[in-house]
């Protein structure tokens, strides 16, 4: 059977397949990449996968180089007559623009699930997409995990024995941190959030639970920070005295870093789903590995399985 199954790996998050693997116990899949001078990628299958059922692992955080990766890594196994072609992105980037929210706007995560389909995919399977909605614009399978299984376990421990409150940073996150609210049996408490510009958040009050005394506040994903940053000082100056942050994504960008470690949080947990370099690391940080995760959801998709049945397991 598992001569059958090829796990390849693009080059941006290496780490994160080899993790698969090894939790599979499938051979490595290997592909050959080398880039023109001109920046330009050129990549080959090293393996035969001529009526195989393959899964290509990439996440499509920027650089944009990542995204057409995938792209050429799915023509050519669809040109090497692969009998299945699965996407797995574990973070699936442009998911933010998925409606014309104002004039002369693209529909960039539209846009670039055309691109995967018309490349030659199969099937999609991402985990916490940022707009949900975006599964509507792909025509084929398309399976979207949950990462809270990755996180239960070690919020459970640290919670156990302490006042929490689940706080979520915007109106749009009520869903997702409700959901984590439910299963830890936390109270909740909602941020209510401006942008007055791109990529700066305003925070103006909290509705619901004030009386903090520990916080977790539960997102999908971490940028700039300033969201998580802005949140965390209000919280502070009502008197909490500890702020865990939970993300499934963490990017990272620009001055993130110094404004997390600046800020009242303790402490910030993410998964795994983009590779996070060692510059961008710092002291608050803890990463928790999705492979488990994404292995059971390949092996059930190879077998032909129901894919819910993995949220009946706990992962740590």
């Amino acid at each position: 059977m598992y001569s059958k199954v090829k796990v390849f790996s693009g080059r941006s998050n290496p780490k994160l397949t080899e993790e698969i693997n090894s939790h599979l116990s499938y051979p490595e899949g290997k592909i050959d990449f080398r880039d023109f001078s001109d920046g330009e990628i050129w990549l080959r299958f090293q393996n035969n996968i001529r009526g195989a059922d393959v899964f290509i692992v990439q996440p499509t955080n920027p650089p944009s180089d990542n995204i057409i990766e995938l792209l050429l890594m799915i023509d050519a196994a669809r040109r090497a007559s692969a009998k299945r072609i699965t996407a797995v992105i574990p973070y699936f980037g442009y998911a933010r623009q998925d409606r014309k929210d104002q004039p002369r706007v693209p529909i960039s995560s539209r846009v670039f699930m055309d691109a995967i389909v018309s490349s030659g995919a199969n099937r999609i399977l991402t985990m916490d997409l940022h707009s949900s909605q975006i599964q509507g614009f792909a025509n084929i399978p398309f399976d979207h995990l949950y990462a809270k299984p990755i996180f239960v376990d070690r919020l459970k421990k640290l919670i156990a024995g302490k006042d929490y409150t689940m706080v979520s940073p915007d109106i749009g996150g009520v869903k997702f941190s409700r959901s984590y609210a439910k299963v830890l049996n936390l109270p909740m408490a909602i941020v209510d959030k401006r942008r007055p510009k791109h990529n700066r958040a305003e925070v103006v009050h909290i509705i619901g639970e004030t009386d903090f005394e520990h916080v977790l506040i539960v997102d999908d994903m971490i940028d700039t920070g300033g969201t998580v940053t802005e949140v965390s000082k209000l919280i502070k100056k009502r008197g909490c005295k500890s702020i865990t942050v939970v993300a499934t994504h963490g990017l990272f960008s620009g001055d993130c870093v110094e404004q997390i470690m600046d800020s009242p949080i303790d402490k910030v947990i993410v998964s795994n789903s983009v590779d996070i370099p060692e510059e961008k690391r710092f002291s608050k940080l803890e990463i928790a590995s999705a492979a488990q995760l994404l292995a059971d959801a390949i092996m059930r998709i190879h077998n032909e399985e129901s894919i819910s049945k993995i949220f009946d397991f706990k992962y740590k």
